[in-house]
């Protein structure tokens, strides 16, 4: 099977070309095609998931909207936060759609960890990462605050976009919006949590992360077929 290939884009990259560009790649690879990890940090933009609802975009003060074809509601894309996109054949590797979007969740997970956030955690029924309000700085009342958003795409088998880790951002634009269809859900960052990281060493140690997962996943040979097209999380 061939080896997982990682790179970084061109920083701010907009949205829509790097989109169209991961839908060519999608369309066009073949059974022999590498797995690839794109590394981004994306000008400003709001996303609006495929079954996104445009209420949930409060003011976007003139920012760019970008109605796409992840699965989820809305998020914000902008300078400082690193987006993980995961042009992956799951059906090769044998891979479940809810084992990949784990997979994910975890190489967060371990990335916090590692960073020195205590308490990152997912919330049920609610797909990526939060913290809790003890890994705060500036804590403000009890709920759980959103550090990470996850969206992916899968098409005959093989997926595309994937997580956007919050490094070292403006988090104003996240307050034009119900980030995720969440009312008043908190939107923090790694800074927030008094952690100071650099964008591009955090993005290299989440593709890390994600391909020693990936390497070890899977259930080649198995008689099933694991992926269904669709889109999910959020």
């Amino acid at each position: 099977m061939p080896d997982m290939q990682v790179r970084w884009l061109d920083r701010p990259a907009p949205y829509q070309p790097v989109w169209q560009a991961m839908q060519d790649f999608t369309e066009q690879r073949g059974d022999e095609t590498p797995d690839t990890l794109w590394l981004v940090e994306h000008a400003p933009v709001y996303t609006l998931g495929q079954a996104g609802k445009p209420e949930h975009i409060l003011n976007p003060h003139g920012i760019p909207v970008v109605h796409c074809n992840r699965g989820g509601q809305v998020t914000y894309h902008g300078p400082g936060q690193v987006v993980l996109y995961t042009l992956v054949d799951l059906r090769r590797r044998g891979v479940f759609v809810r084992e990949f979007v784990t997979l994910l969740e975890q190489a967060v997970l371990d990335l916090l960890a590692e960073a020195g956030v205590d308490g990152a955690c997912r919330k049920p029924g609610a797909p990526g990462i939060y913290v809790p309000q003890s890994a705060l700085m500036r804590p403000r009342g009890e709920a759980l605050a959103k550090i990470a958003a996850l969206g992916v795409k899968i098409r005959n088998g093989r997926a595309y976009h994937g997580v956007a880790l919050n490094v070292a951002m403006d988090l104003d634009p996240f307050l034009g919006i119900n980030p995720c269809g969440y009312e008043g859900l908190q939107t923090v960052d790694l800074q927030a949590c008094g952690i100071e990281a650099d964008l591009i060493p955090t993005g290299d140690r989440l593709a890390e992360i994600f391909s020693a997962a990936w390497k070890a996943a899977g259930h080649q040979g198995d008689e099933h077929d694991a992926n269904p097209d669709g889109s999910g999380a959020g």
